[in-house]
């Protein structure tokens, strides 16, 4: 079963970048942000509202959130491997876009809402970065969230405290005035995708 999940997951992912690819060639040379690389979206067909809670308890939309750029990414506190490595670059990511003069904000999305607290959430975000926000919510909130970003996620069997939760890896940026415009693969570096981020916050306007 669980060969089965990753065969799923691993195709939706590919599914979403194959379609992004042709929007992508689609786009027109008026679009500020062709220039960019990485996974570019258009017509906002990635992200959208959400309704969360963030580590202080308090729900929260995404006009609360998204104030300024922002690298936005699911995962969960309880992930052994993939997550930490994860959001450590795009920590690492934010600090050198602060280098070059450019603000992005880091949040990061439970998709673990079980275990996940806000004050859970809220703890691992300051532990990852000062200015990440950390987001968590019931399961129905969490769920709107990921579809909404196109996301997938999946508990395994185990008990109450001890599980593991397959989940997609991208990073998304998505910016005040534009919505979402890009998402990012795990497998660049911080410098490569704070050269990518910073593209589109360039040319955001």
């Amino acid at each position: 079963m669980t060969r089965l999940i990753a065969i799923a997951a691993t195709a939706l992912a590919v599914l979403v970048v194959a379609g992004t690819y042709v929007i992508t060639q689609m786009r027109g040379p008026d679009d500020p942000f062709a220039q960019c690389n990485g996974g570019a979206v258009a017509g906002g067909e990635i992200g959208g509202p959400f309704e969360l809670i963030d580590g202080s308890g308090a729900t929260v939309t995404q006009a609360d959130v998204i104030t300024e750029p922002s690298l936005i990414y699911f995962g969960y506190t309880f992930c052994p491997d993939v997550c930490p490595l994860d959001v450590s670059r795009n920590a690492e990511t934010i600090d050198i876009l602060a280098e070059r003069g450019q603000s992005v904000t880091p949040v990061f999305i439970s998709i673990d809402p079980q275990r996940d607290t806000p004050e859970v959430v809220g703890e691992f975000a300051e532990v990852m970065h000062e200015k990440m926000i950390g987001l968590t919510g019931s399961a129905d909130q969490v769920d709107a969230a990921s579809k909404a970003y196109k996301t997938y996620y999946k508990k395994q069997p185990g008990d109450d405290d001890y599980y593991l939760v397959d989940h997609s890896t991208f990073s998304y940026l998505t910016l005040p005035d534009h919505g979402t415009v890009g998402f990012f693969r795990r497998d660049l570096t911080p410098e490569q995708l704070a050269d990518a981020v910073g593209c589109f916050v360039e040319n955001a306007g």
